[in-house]
């Protein structure tokens, strides 16, 4: 066992905490002092017993994620005192009521998020992951910094990962890339985001890493001396013009050139702009966007831009409240260069996100970007209705997306994620809004409403009150929150017409003798081969169950008894007949189709999960078997998803009768007076039916009418070719075929 010098151990905890004090971003008072010597005496008590797996002092971990509260994410005392203090109630006896009472409410509540989060069971499949992941956002309702701290908490424990065994690194890993790091890219902590990233591939693809970084060694002579003989020559410019700056390299991350290494299928020598450096200048901020431009048109003076790659990040800040200008220039020796020109106040907000847009802000009532996306996601979680693994997925997406600019109609500027359609602003303006969307304008043309927007489109939202969102609107929005609000409302239409089927069946079954009773409503839902009562209902709320199928199903429940002595005398046995019918059943009742447009590919299913008709599941693109499919829990979803982003495609079951279909029919009969009145009167009488085109025409007392439809179910269909024939007038209904 190894001998621990507690003396020098002492002396090394007492040095970290004077480091911690000296590191600190921001200007700490005596009281601020005061709050953080109290913390650091609390940890250094509460964990004096306790060691890391390393055979260290388990206390240099709090100082340590301290250390990052306090220099890379610039938070102040509070967020300081908290950090030190993060395990203590977890890990000891010190309860949050005792932090209450010797600091203050706005300690203890931090402390309590953060013990919240921690009380995560170990080795959960994907779906309670990511049910944690959604009450970990919850801890955000109180206050943001709760989730800071976890960031530089989780960011500790990965640069302090080797003495753990294999498994549990690969699985923190996962972890860190599936939710810390894009966490952090949204909150704007770029250099956190960077450190997370590049740890993760560490571990989860060690090879590939190790690879890397040996290349970037080898590369980093001939790296530095290209980008000096860059900076050399702009300095003579920069100085010319007496501007105040600095130059410095900027290396490319691991984690990013393998990005570009797979998204472009290239080898490292191939990724073209691993070269990049970026000039800091000092501005007031009234000079500030004049001195970026002037910077801009010295360094294009003497290298040539790459138009396409010009990055407009100061008159249109993201909305992590990054601003900077980013301009791919062509190098000495026909390399792409990547250039990015920041202000000092631009740089630390660049590399402390929250925190310095915050010292930045001084007192002004706007909301900042961070505020306007807190509530956002306030908003997502605020719906239970959502499914976790769902919600983490749309909201993953929304969080890596590059952003677009679009306008309203007043001139005012909206940022979207890249992939956003006119659906998507509609609910971006007001949820209610986006229900209410009858159609979109792009540029002052009438457009669909799933139109991909691009930077500087001109939108306007037409609205109507009879409005309502249908399934397909699913596929006509990218964003969660459009999401989230469209399946709300669905899911409200849903139980209303459940509730008029339930009417109606007890109505039905009354008339055959039988009364609705749990046993009756369970033997349906089988009978049916559906999966829940509201699906019964909802079936019979649209028409797909007919008549005669109750008259079978009361027909079948008399002769039970009979049937049971049956099978007891002689013995079952199917035949090929059976199979038969089995096969159309399910192929009427399920069907798997992928991505958006619900294209029917080949696919096989995934032995690690077997997922069944019905169950929530992703396609996985394979290298050597095609399609594999997953159910949305299966255990290796987490790392598909944190490593193979890219490879992952949308995957339903479809039910045939929740299905919509569209038809076409053909009228003729005597042209008369108030016919097309009352035509249109039959059609939108039809519950359940959607008119997509519709056209009349009369000639000399002559009526033709071509109308198609979108309807759930042949029989939907039935009922209004019936309803249209007793129309006064009308001679002959055709359905023909779609051209």
């Amino acid at each position: 066992m190894v001998e621990i010098d507690i003396e020098k151990e002492n002396k090394a905890i007492a040095q970290e905490y004077k480091e911690l004090l000296r590191i600190s971003y921001q200007t700490l008072s005596a009281e601020d002092k005061k709050l953080i010597r109290k913390a650091f005496d609390l940890a250094v008590e509460a964990h004096q017993d306790q060691r890391r797996k390393s055979g260290e002092a388990y206390v240099f971990h709090p100082i340590a994620v301290a250390k990052i509260v306090a220099s890379e994410i610039g938070l102040g005392a509070t967020g300081i005192a908290a950090a030190l203090m993060h395990d203590v109630v977890e890990d000891t006896d010190v309860t949050v009521a005792d932090i209450e009472r010797q600091f203050n409410p706005k300690v203890a509540q931090l402390v309590e998020g953060l013990t919240k989060i921690s009380k995560v069971q170990k080795d959960l499949n994907v779906s309670m992951q990511a049910e944690n992941f959604r009450k970990m956002l919850l801890t955000l309702n109180d206050d943001v910094r709760v989730i800071l701290i976890k960031l530089a908490d989780r960011l500790h424990n990965m640069q302090t990962m080797e003495s753990m065994p294999e498994h549990k690194q690969i699985k923190i890993a996962s972890e860190t890339l599936y939710i810390y790091a894009p966490l952090a890219h949204r909150l704007g902590l770029y250099n956190i985001k960077t450190q997370l990233e590049d740890l993760g591939l560490k571990y989860t693809e060690p090879k590939v890493y190790s690879d890397i970084v040996s290349k970037i060694k080898e590369t980093k002579e001939e790296q530095d001396a290209y980008i000096r003989d860059i900076s050399e020559v702009l300095k003579k410019s920069l100085d010319e013009e007496q501007l105040d700056y600095i130059i410095k390299g900027r290396p490319k991350s691991i984690y990013s050139i393998r990005r570009k290494m797979k998204a472009q299928n290239v080898t490292f020598d191939e990724v073209y702009d691993k070269f990049a450096l970026r000039i800091v200048y000092k501005s007031n901020p009234h000079d500030e966007k004049f001195l970026a431009w002037k910077i801009y048109s010295i360094v294009t003076d003497h290298y040539r831009p790459s138009p396409s790659r010009l990055r407009d990040w100061i008159s249109s800040p993201k909305s992590t409240g990054y601003e900077a200008l980013h301009i791919t220039v062509m190098g000495p020796k026909g390399r792409w260069v990547e250039v990015q020109i920041r202000s000092e106040r631009m740089d630390e907000i660049a590399e402390k996100g929250y925190a310095a847009h915050y010292k930045y802000k001084q007192g002004a009532n706007e909301e900042s970007g961070l505020d306007v996306w807190l509530n956002l996601l306030r908003e997502a979680l605020e719906n239970s209705e959502s499914n976790a693994v769902d919600f983490v997925e749309d909201f993953k997406m929304n969080l890596y997306a590059k952003e677009i600019f679009v306008f309203t109609p007043k001139g005012e500027i909206r940022s979207l994620p890249k992939g956003a359609t006119s659906l998507d602003f509609a609910f971006s303006i007001h949820s209610e809004i986006g229900i209410k969307t009858r159609g979109t304008r792009v540029n002052g043309r009438l457009v669909p409403l799933n139109t991909e927007l691009k930077s500087g489109d001109q939108v306007e939202v037409i609205t109507s009150p009879h409005q309502k969102p249908t399934a397909n609107w699913l596929d006509y929005v990218t964003t969660s929150r459009a999401k989230n609000k469209i399946r709300n409302v669905l899911n409200e239409n849903t139980k209303k017409i459940a509730e008029d089927g339930k009417e109606l069946l007890t109505r039905k079954l009354r008339q055959l003798k039988i009364s609705l009773s749990e046993q009756v409503v369970n033997e349906l839902v089988n009978y049916f081969k559906l999966k829940t009562s509201l699906d019964l209902f909802y079936r019979v709320g649209i028409g797909s169950i007919e008549n005669q199928q109750l008259k079978d199903y009361a027909a079948q429940k008399s002769n039970t008894l009979m049937n049971f002595f049956k099978t007891k005398i002689k013995r079952p046995h199917h035949t090929a007949d059976d199979d038969i019918n089995k096969q159309v059943i399910s192929s009427n009742y399920d069907m798997l189709v992928f991505g958006p447009d619900q294209d029917r590919l080949n696919y096989k299913l995934s032995s690690c999960c077997n997922p069944i008709p019905g169950d929530e599941v992703f396609g996985f693109v394979s290298i050597n078997e095609g399609i594999k499919v997953h159910k949305k829990d299966c255990p290796n979803a987490i790392s598909l998803q944190s490593n193979y982003a890219y490879r992952i495609i949308m995957a339903k079951w479809i039910d045939s009768t929740q299905q919509e279909f569209k038809a076409s029919l053909e009228i003729t009969g005597m042209d008369s007076m108030g016919l097309t009145n009352e035509l249109t009167k039959v059609i939108s009488n039809n519950m359940h039916v959607n008119i997509q085109s519709i056209s009349l025409s009369g000639e000399a007392g002559i009526f033709n009418g071509q109308l198609t439809v979108i309807v759930q179910n042949n029989l939907i269909l039935k009922k209004l070719i019936e309803n249209i024939k007793k129309i006064d007038g009308v001679e002959k209904v055709t359905r023909v075929n779609l051209k």
